[in-house]
């Protein structure tokens, strides 16, 4: 069993919009739940007492010319 969240649309008249192609001769079990508004996204963040401090530290274009003289892919 497979699952897959899909958020669906309805019309003025309740008919739904942009059907997802389903597998043919498949049964499918659905519950569908009526939102008031499509939930949003939240946007991760860092902690604020490490935002903007990260730094590269190094030469990491040396590393890539090494991997090739030792013959790595």
């Amino acid at each position: 069993m497979q699952a897959e969240k899909v958020y669906l649309r309805t019309d003025q008249q309740g008919r739904l919009l942009n059907v997802p192609a389903l597998p043919p001769n498949v049964q499918f079990e659905a519950i569908f739940l009526v939102l008031d508004q499509l939930p949003q996204t939240k946007r991760r963040r860092p902690s604020p007492l490490i935002a903007g401090k990260g730094a590269l530290i190094g030469d990491h274009h040396g590393s890539r010319s090494r991997e090739k003289r030792l013959g790595c892919p």
